[in-house]
């Protein structure tokens, strides 16, 4: 939980200020939609579940209430995650605009470099083009790395070297799962 915590200070902490002509930037677009993401995520409500039949409380009713509890944490703390790695990439892609911005180059050439630099910010996955600066490699490369199984894996490296029991973590699917039957 409290890399959760952790995650959601960061995301909150991105909110950049762009004049009214830079507000449609995509760059600006991907980071105001990962805070209303990651907001979404932190405000949205435990799905409770009807108390069952019986009056009393059983050991098994209990125990399927924490493995709720398990997974609805485990899939905020991946969405969160998720969320986090996409606006680090869009604060790239805003560090790559300023810097082209500041580089003192031909209006004509910065503009190419800028159209490149918010190609590269949604082409996950295709080849980079030849002209290049010196942050665009690095977003194409890391908008491409933010994968589903990237994330369970480093979150299960993570626990694991801190010593945390891993036996009652959920498995992926059943992140995914959670995820897609209770959207935010």
């Amino acid at each position: 939980m409290t890399e959760f915590q952790s995650i959601q200070h960061r995301i909150a902490e991105y909110s950049p200020d762009p004049s009214p002509d830079e507000y449609f930037e995509e760059g600006y677009e991907v980071l105001r939609q990962c805070r209303a993401e990651a907001q979404a995520v932190l405000i949205a409500p435990y799905p409770v579940e009807p108390p069952e039949a019986t009056s009393s409380i059983s050991g098994d009713s209990e125990k399927r209430q924490l493995q709720r509890i398990i997974v609805d944490s485990s899939a905020r703390r991946f969405q969160s995650k998720k969320i986090y790695l996409r606006a680090v990439a869009g604060v790239r892609w805003l560090n790559a605009r300023n810097f082209i911005l500041q580089s003192g180059k031909p209006l004509q050439q910065q503009a190419v470099l800028l159209q490149q630099a918010s190609a590269n910010l949604h082409a996950v996955g295709m080849n980079p083009p030849s002209l290049q600066i010196v942050a665009d490699n690095s977003i194409l490369k890391e908008l491409a790395a933010v994968t589903d199984t990237r994330i369970y894996n480093d979150f299960r490296q993570t626990d694991s070297e801190a010593g945390y029991w891993l036996g009652d973590d959920p498995p992926l699917a059943t992140i995914l799962d959670w995820i897609r039957s209770h959207p935010v």
